[in-house]
């Protein structure tokens, strides 16, 4: 009976780790998720400028911004 009940409070314990393990991945991805969409507005932005030039891209972010 010793040995259930010291089992018991282990696998209790891994189980209160694992969740707050599983929290912290979490708020991991969601930060991931953010800077990955602002890296994706930059190569948005770089690939207009290679392929359109840099005085065109110029002149639409004076039009977006104003």
């Amino acid at each position: 009976m010793n040995q259930i009940n010291a089992t018991d409070a282990r696998l209790a314990t891994h189980e209160e780790i694992c969740a707050l393990r599983y929290e912290a991945i979490q708020k991991s991805f969601e930060s991931g998720s953010k800077r990955m969409s602002r890296i994706e507005y930059i190569l948005y932005a770089l690939i207009a400028v290679t392929l359109l030039g840099p005085g065109f891209a110029a002149e639409l972010l004076k039009k977006i911004l104003l």
